[in-house]
């Protein structure tokens, strides 16, 4: 499993997650209901001091944000640039 898939999942799963809902990497975590918009302001701080990249406002969408994957995706993009 991809590095980031597995800590973002952890990190969203034991920090984040509204109720009893259990995500893996392809869960829609805003159709769930899983995560809420102050659930990706934090999951945005974590990955600007986890590894180091800085997180422009505007790539906070659901493009980059919707799932996990999509999230892991957005970070090995913005590690490679």
């Amino acid at each position: 499993m991809n590095p980031h898939i597995e800590a973002l999942t952890k990190f969203i799963q034991d920090e984040i997650v509204i109720d009893d809902i259990t995500i893996d990497a392809e869960t829609d975590l805003l159709l769930t209901g899983a995560v809420d918009s102050l659930g990706v302001i934090r999951i945005t701080h974590w990955i600007e001091e986890t590894t180091g990249v800085d997180v422009d406002p505007g790539d906070v969408t659901l493009e980059n944000f919707q799932t996990v994957a999509k999230m892991s995706a957005y970070l090995d993009l913005q590690m490679s640039a």
